[in-house]
């Protein structure tokens, strides 16, 4: 099977190992790191059902081997592997660059002795905050976390502070000491992870920390009597205790030389963090994972000797739900796309195995047609509204006017509430949640998280999810190079919480978009592939998202779910596997042959009467779905076992289109009754000629 095997096999070993060494009287620490041995893979440390190191973890195990004043594995492999662990494409770095990475690949080499010339040319252009895309933010407003990582990059190369990096940190703080992403005269109250970001751009500035009464009271005001702590005082939107909040609040107190209000509350909920695999979770009760884990032995250290830590048991695991054997594995996507032709998307949901289509934005009427040319033809797949609504922003006080917020999906006619999209007003977070997931939510539908680069946002609107199901679930693989769980590596904290789906968010018409609903999906478990069964799989979280491309290098890659849920799918591969035995070969059409009748008026291509055939033959397409290379020709076409000669149209990309690639052949009016055409195509690079066959009748 290839690369799902390892990881699901590694994660399958689990246990109890790590409480049974804390139980055998070795060290609590020595429990930890056998959890961190768990991680570790070729060159790093790794996600505990990746088989790959990533950096993010790698960052984590070496700051936690660093708390804890154990010398850290295999240096020179690691430091190698870091060096050339950038996550994202290079692209990125100058489109939203995401600098908490660069920041963790330098301070990775650094704690490991080597040498950060390299980077000096790089860094020493960050000389001002990054102005960011008001598409995403309403205001350009920057990500202090992300821009925190440009500053403690510059500090580590010993490059000078600038005036607008001193002035930005600056703008951020409240009149109570605490700082967030908005500038500090809007009102908002602080948060406590970007505070700690603040202060520390603040040191690398060589900022003096004032005001630091006012700080430490708004930060023990923020713990509750659990111990843990909340993001701010009173917090209302996902205002739960985390570990995040706990170590950040923490690591500020113990840098502005103060406890919290009740260190022992403090050791007691980190210590209700620890589980039986040696790990610590997110929240009490919540699996493992390696961030948490160097948060938690961060915090702990912050607290006093880590020798006096935590002090009790590991929590055992959760037991897990059995998964009923006879439940099967169903295939859906959600935005898939939704214009263009109505038959050419039947026609490739049969051949792919989609069971549930998610249509993107269609118009009215569109997934209508779409459903009746199933029921027609026989073809097992059900229609879907999968929008997303653009130019919908959401006020999150504080952190920022969010879009990509709105992606829903419900039953085909249903009354789900209209959308609140309006690129000029935005909407109180409470407001949009009232009046547009509200009848949402009633309807049947659910809400999809696309994806954000600011992570104390995520985590917000995430944790009030868990509780509210104000989303449903989480996107990872996305069109393109585009892999959220790289990208915004702080979603993998919510594999035992919430759902993992894909999302191809299409962009273009079905025969265009082929590169993307041949390299991933969205599995679920259930009797029959129905709306009902899909919802309450979501609810059981019996979802897992599959990808099998060039970007994986043809390995399958599988996200979310229980491990039973994960096993059980890998028992059923070749129910939904879409490649051959050779894992390159892909299982798509070479073409599609299409009858247009005057009756399909959601095709581009509809005559006014008789039928056009059109042939799209199989091409590589660029980002977005624009023919690029040719992969399959046309050698003929046949209509009634006669030799036709289509007319060869090359539609360029231009304003409203991502461009057109086909052949038509006109079947006048006067050539009533029942026909067959038959069109024969050829792999160009194999020679290899396949026939695709299609009837139809001329009224």
């Amino acid at each position: 099977m290839g690369s799902q095997d390892l990881f699901t096999r590694r994660s399958l070993l689990g246990g109890l190992a790590a409480g049974a060494l804390a139980a055998g009287g070795a060290s609590w620490l020595d429990a930890v790191f056998h959890y961190w041995d768990s991680l570790a893979r070729p060159g790093g440390w790794a996600w505990p059902e990746d088989p790959h190191a990533f950096l993010t973890v790698t960052y984590a195990a070496i700051a936690s081997y660093r708390a804890a004043g154990r010398e850290v594995p295999r240096k020179a492999e690691v430091a190698e592997f870091v060096r050339g662990a950038y996550p994202i494409p290079p692209g990125r770095k100058k489109d939203r660059p995401l600098r908490r990475f660069n920041y963790e690949q330098m301070q990775s080499l650094a704690w490991l002795g080597e040498p950060l010339e390299s980077f000096r040319a790089e860094v020493a252009t960050w000389e001002r905050p990054y102005d960011f895309p008001k598409y995403y933010e309403f205001n350009g407003v920057p990500v202090l976390q992300q821009e925190t990582g440009a500053i403690l990059c510059r500090k580590l190369l010993g490059l000078p502070a600038t005036r607008e990096w001193r002035e930005y940190i600056l703008s951020r703080r409240r009149p109570n000491g605490s700082f967030n992403n908005t500038p500090g005269n809007d009102g908002s109250d602080g948060h406590v992870a970007n505070t700690l970001w603040a202060l520390m751009a603040l040191q690398a500035l060589d900022v003096p920390l004032d005001r630091k009464q006012d700080t430490i009271a708004w930060l023990r005001r923020c713990q509750f009597p659990s111990g843990g702590f909340a993001y701010a005082p009173r917090a209302e939107i996902g205002g739960n205790d985390h570990i995040v909040y706990t170590w950040a609040a923490l690591e500020v107190l113990r840098m502005l030389g103060a406890e919290p209000a009740n260190p022992a509350a403090a050791r007691k909920y980190l210590s209700s963090l620890w589980n039986a695999d040696g790990g610590f979770g997110d929240r009490p009760g919540r699996a493992s994972n390696p961030a948490a884990t160097r948060e938690a032995v961060e915090a702990l250290a912050a607290l006093g000797p880590l020798e006096h830590a935590p002090g009790t048991r590991p929590r055992a695991p959760r037991p897990v739900a059995a998964v009923p054997k006879h439940l099967k594995v169903f295939s859906l996507e959600i935005e898939a796309p939704g214009s263009g032709s109505p038959r050419e998307a039947v026609a490739v949901a049969r051949a792919l195995g989609i069971h549930l289509w998610g249509a993107k934005d269609s118009a009215p009427g569109w997934i209508e047609r779409a459903q009746e040319i199933a029921r027609q033809e026989r073809a097992p797949v059900t229609f879907f509204v999968s929008n997303e609504e653009y130019g919908t922003y959401n006020i999150i006080p504080g952190i920022g006017i969010y879009s990509h917020l709105a992606d829903i999906t419900a039953p085909a006619g249903s009354d789900f509430g209209a959308s609140m999209a309006d690129p000029k007003h935005p909407h109180p977070w409470e407001t949009f949640l009232r009046e547009r997931i509200g009848p949402l939510k009633r309807a049947g539908g659910n809400n999809v998280w696309q994806f954000s680069d600011n992570e104390e946002l995520s985590r917000m609107l995430l944790d009030q999810s868990v509780e509210q199901a104000t989303f449903s679930s989480i996107s990872t693989f996305h069109f393109g190079t585009s892999y959220f769980l790289f990208s915004q590596p702080f979603l993998n904290r919510y594999r035992d919480v919430m759902p993992f789906i894909g999302l191809q968010d299409s962009h273009t018409q079905t025969w265009w978009w082929m590169e993307y609903l041949t390299a991933y999906r969205t599995l679920f478990l259930a009797e029959e592939p129905t709306w009902e069964a899909w919802t309450e799989a979501l609810r059981r979280r019996w979802v897992l998202a599959a990808r099998h491309d060039v970007q994986t290098k043809y390995e399958t890659w599988l996200v979310g779910a229980s491990n039973e849920v994960r096993r059980h799918v890998l028992d059923r591969v070749d129910a939904w596997r879409w490649w051959g035995e050779d894992p390159s070969d892909m299982r798509r059409p070479w073409a599609l042959l299409t009858a247009v009748s005057p009756a399909d008026r959601f095709d581009e291509h509809r005559p006014e009467s008789g039928v056009n055939l059109r042939v799209r033959c199989w091409m590589d397409t660029q980002p977005f779905g624009t023919p690029k290379v040719p992969v399959t020709e046309l050698v003929s076409l046949e209509v009634d076992g006669r030799a036709v000669s289509p007319e060869h149209t090359v539609q360029p990309r231009g304003k409203g289109s991502r461009g057109d690639d086909y052949y038509i052949w006109h079947v006048p009016a006067e050539q009533r009754g029942h026909h067959v055409a038959e069109a024969a195509v050829r792999m160009i690079r194999t020679g290899v000629v396949r026939r695709v066959k299609t009837e139809f009748d001329v009224a």
